[in-house]
């Protein structure tokens, strides 16, 4: 079998070269053709439709070093899928090796030490239901299938990030094969350089295999939903918004979203497909103050969809889950906000009421808490000025409809770019943003991520990424 790296050398996997690799696996080696092969390869973006020239399902640590180490006895690109989720569609390449970590999915919780231990391919939901068995929860997304060894490694964040910061600030330990097939620890006193560039460099140092979260006090009930309202009370809504936000506590994280409304059984059928402006909230502490804190909302002008009550903590973590199914068509823009100005908010409603799509959206998300308390290098991630985010969420179904779609999310960009701290989330950059924009995501920590690059990838085996080259 001829395969094709990014160098444009042809190299031959013949099939003993094969056969003897599948010998040294606990895990299945799959081709194109083979039963599994599609569905490995196959990531959450519609958009992104690469295939690797053959695909690892490892089933433990053992078959990652073996990965690691035959890609680069032969010359292959590796990518790496956890959830597949990311966006610009990083966990696969054209003729590369992939390993498919989405069978190490165990997590152990550790009550005493409030840490849980979470392989590789764990999605949010999976660490969301051990933890909250034992009323604790990691600081995570908000879309349950999404990956977290990705999530983590970009920076990221949730409905907890205002209470204890990025993800990745919450992390104690990682587990990480290095380029020359090591098991090596990354934490505060092993590998503080690597630990230091695995929280927001991204997979540029390694195959992460595990991660340890620190666990909090959450749930297993909140107070958690949405309110929605027609787009015509949007202007209302967005002040009620900026007006809450000045003066809500920690636990009390809030959302903006304005779209054209889904078929959801809590909206009138008769809104379905019309703009609405709709608020999300989640208070993570004490549902009866939780209650009294989302007051405001629920008797603000004449809703006509409220499904924001006491809940499961893990309820609310998939709540927006089928607003991101796999296979759908996706393209977005995004910036770190310092506040929420009028003249943003005139923006959103010029171009929400512009969407091309039923599935779109334009989204302001709450940040401001601990990520702003620790200094800009505590870790890569950076953008500790970071207080909103707003995100110009494209998603629609069919690839003809590509060119209206992405029009569309980069003039909203355009518009909206001028309020930005300059920053943004590294997770949610398209396959076509370039450079610059991995800048304008890791900013100042890039030369130092290239030191650490060069030190513990120097030949640059891990590159299907947002690649930082090893100086």
């Amino acid at each position: 079998m001829k395969v094709k790296t990014l160098t444009d050398l042809e190299i031959d996997l013949n099939q003993e070269t094969l056969d003897n690799l599948k010998l040294r696996l606990q895990g299945q080696v799959l081709l194109s053709g083979d039963t599994g092969y599609e569905q490995s390869r196959t990531v959450w973006n519609g958009m992104i439709d690469k295939k690797p020239a053959l695909v690892v399902r490892c089933l433990g640590i053992v078959d990652v070093i073996t990965c690691v180490q035959f890609a680069r006895e032969h010359n292959l690109l590796l990518c790496i899928k956890g959830g597949g989720h990311n966006i610009a569609g990083l966990a696969t390449a054209e003729g590369a090796m992939m390993l498919d970590m989405s069978l190490m999915h165990g997590v152990w919780v550790d009550t005493k030490r409030r840490i849980a231990h979470a392989q590789v391919g764990c999605l949010l939901g999976d660490v969301d239901r051990e933890t909250q068995l034992h009323g604790l929860a990691a600081v995570l997304g908000f879309v349950s299938r999404t990956g977290i060894t990705g999530l983590t490694t970009g920076g990221g964040f949730g409905y907890l990030t205002r209470r204890w910061g990025w993800t990745s600030d919450n992390v104690v330990g990682m587990d990480l094969v290095t380029a020359d097939g090591q098991l090596v620890r990354a934490s505060e006193e092993e590998n503080e350089d690597l630990f230091w560039g695995l929280r927001g460099g991204g997979g540029n140092f390694g195959v992460v295999t595990g991660i340890d979260y620190a666990l909090y006090p959450v749930g297993p009930e909140i107070v958690g939903g949405l309110v929605a309202w027609p787009a015509s009370e949007a202007s209302g809504v967005l002040d009620l918004y900026r007006t809450l936000i000045e003066k809500a506590p920690p636990e009390l994280t809030l959302v903006v979203l304005m779209r054209p409304a889904p078929p959801a059984p809590w909206l009138p059928k008769d809104m379905h497909g019309k703009p609405i402006i709709a608020m999300l909230a989640c208070y993570s502490g004490n549902p009866a103050q939780g209650e009294k804190a989302v007051a405001p909302i629920k008797s603000f002008g004449k809703p006509i969809g409220d499904i924001l009550i006491r809940r499961p903590y893990v309820q609310l973590q998939s709540l927006l889950d089928s607003t991101q199914p796999n296979g759908r068509r996706y393209y977005w823009k995004s910036e770190y906000l310092p506040d929420i100005k009028p003249a943003l908010c005139e923006k959103v409603i010029e171009h929400a009421a512009k969407i091309p799509s039923p599935h779109s959206a334009m989204i302001l998300f709450q940040l401001k808490g601990a990520l702003n308390s620790l200094k800009d290098d505590h870790s890569a991630v950076g953008n500790r000025d970071s207080r909103y985010v707003v995100n110009i969420a494209g998603s629609w179904e069919q690839a003809g409809d590509d060119a209206v779609n992405v029009e569309w999310a980069r003039e909203a960009w355009a518009d909206t770019r001028q309020f930005s701290t300059g920053g943004t989330y590294i997770n949610f950059l398209t396959e076509d943003e370039g450079p610059d924009r991995v800048e304008a995501a890791l900013s100042s920590g890039i030369q130092r991520l290239a030191e650490i690059k060069a030190k513990w990838d120097p030949e640059n085996v891990f590159r299907t990424n947002r690649n930082i080259k090893p100086v």
